[in-house]
């Protein structure tokens, strides 16, 4: 039941997502009008949500009674006219601004003084859409993700114009409902999808350069990092046509922002029809639905007595240096003496590595020290590291039988390079104050399924060492995209929790 009073809600479109809001709002105790121009649409999605109740019963998650009410509740109309008397009403049609904009014009013509008009648009400015309003500050963003009975969060939009009493409205509507209500700014990407940019973004430039190939990328961001799926996984399953448009959009509203900077590999593969599984093929290849993975790395033989020198001055020594004396590895001091030189580099390429440390790039590799060297471990090669040296550390990596993933010389490894930009871009959101922390941190968990939210994993996997790695990206690339955030370098400075809020003025 609602935990606020009972309101009477209209929704314009009987799609998907329209379908998804009238279900969401009923089974909270509001009575809810559907309409939708194409006729007949209106009554289908009715009975799409009544089905959903009755099967909620069959399945003991709903009570009879409580169908029974909601039944009552759901409104099919046939005209716009018959949402004359709702409180709310929200907008779940195409994404065409002259389309929504003749709408909300002609909804505000109907309703009374008081009434809230929302838009569910995902790329669309609200605000441009509110001036076509008499009264704009009655309008604002209300955007669900696809389940929206499942996806447990919502962003509330607020407008240049719109009334702070309106986002408070919204809000409570939306948490009465069950659902976590982020507030944020009438931004591109609004907040979610302005912060899942790092995972795309930076994925696609790691496979840009060679550096891995795209199921290297995912296994690792999967299986070390604990996303639920890797870019190039979501990437299909959202369809490359679909997010290649999405990532365009974002780059050209934020004033070709390099941060999100679309890549040159996408075009070629939409034009090619290779959107991923909708289409059959994408980044993998799709049979019956299941994408098919290339082979794994045959695991080469394990040499005898190899002598291996562990950098004593890396972050992860003492674990690596165990980890290859339980492999059968004879460990010795100097790296005159190894035939195998191991580094663990935060931001530094392989071969930056040994050039530093004085060692024969040949001979050396390198390990990434973010996550647990019990979980998949990466590998990373100078330009120069022979065949040899290469099957050797995978072969004494790989001796307990962990996963290793051999990836090209980067400065910065996968999880380094990808959490960095993630964290950068979540503390930048901060730093505008698109959203609160406690409000980014949700939507990031809720809406992007990661672990944690950004800020305070940063904090977790240690945030002056990502510091680190973008600065070194940035002093090895040039490339503006890797600029620190102020809020970042601040409380890194400081030595506080990424989390910390800005100090009241």
């Amino acid at each position: 039941m609602a935990t606020v009073s009972p309101t009477t809600i209209g929704v314009v479109g009987a799609g998907t997502m329209g379908r998804g809001i009238v279900q969401l709002f009923v089974q909270a105790g509001h009575t809810v009008y559907c309409h939708d121009a194409q006729p007949g649409a209106a009554a289908k999605a009715i009975d799409y949500v009544d089905g959903m109740f009755a099967r909620a019963v069959e399945k003991g998650r709903l009570a009879a009674a409580d169908h029974e009410g909601a039944r009552h509740r759901l409104k099919a109309c046939n005209t716009l006219a018959d949402l004359a008397g709702c409180e709310l009403v929200i907008e779940a049609i195409v994404e065409d601004l002259a389309v929504k904009r003749a709408l909300f014009r002609e909804l505000e013509g109907l309703l009374g003084e008081q009434a809230i008009l929302a838009s569910n648009t995902s790329s669309l400015t609200v605000a441009e859409i509110a001036s076509a309003c008499q009264r704009p500050e009655r309008v604002a963003g209300l955007h669900f993700f696809n389940p929206v009975p499942l996806m447990k969060v919502a962003e509330v939009i607020a407008a240049v114009r719109t009334a702070p009493a309106v986002v408070r409205r919204l809000s409570e509507l939306t948490e009465g409902a069950g659902h976590r209500a982020v507030v944020t700014a009438d931004q591109p990407g609004f907040l979610i999808n302005h912060a899942g940019r790092g995972l795309y973004t930076e994925g696609l430039r790691l496979v840009e350069e060679r550096v891995a190939a795209p199921a290297d990328v995912d296994d690792v961001l999967r299986e070390a990092l604990g996303f639920r799926m890797g870019p190039f996984e979501l990437l299909d399953l959202t369809g490359l046509d679909v997010s290649s448009r999405v990532m365009a959009s974002i780059y050209e509203q934020f004033q070709q922002e390099p941060r999100f900077r679309p890549s040159s590999l996408v075009p070629p593969r939409v034009a090619a029809g290779l959107f991923g599984r909708k289409s059959g093929e994408g980044w993998y290849r799709y049979v019956d639905g299941q994408p098919q993975r290339p082979p794994a790395r045959p695991l080469p033989p394990l040499p005898e007595a190899l002598a291996v020198w562990v950098d004593p001055a890396a972050s992860g020594a003492d674990g690596l240096r165990g980890l290859m004396a339980a492999a059968g590895a004879r460990l010795v001091d100097g790296p005159g003496n190894a035939d195998l030189c191991l580094v663990m580099p935060w931001g530094e390429d392989a071969t930056g590595a040994a050039l530093r440390l004085g060692l024969d790039a040949t001979r050396c590799a390198a390990v990434d020290p973010l996550p647990p060297l019990a979980l998949r471990r990466t590998l990373m090669l100078t330009a120069v590291t022979s065949p040899a040296v290469r099957d050797a550390a995978h072969a004494l990596l790989a001796k307990d039988g962990t996963a290793v993933t051999l990836i090209n010389d980067s400065p910065g490894f996968i999880a380094q390079r990808v959490m960095a930009t993630i964290v950068n871009i979540a503390a930048n959101i901060a730093q505008r104050g698109i959203a609160s922390v406690a409000d980014l941190e949700d939507a990031v968990r809720l809406g992007l399924g990661y672990p944690q939210g950004p800020l305070s994993w940063g904090d977790r996997l240690g945030a002056a060492r990502l510091l680190e790695v973008l600065r070194a990206q940035l002093a090895a690339t040039g490339d503006p995209r890797y600029r620190p955030s102020a809020w970042l370098q601040r409380r890194v400075a400081l030595g506080l929790p990424l989390t910390t809020p800005e100090a009241e003025r």
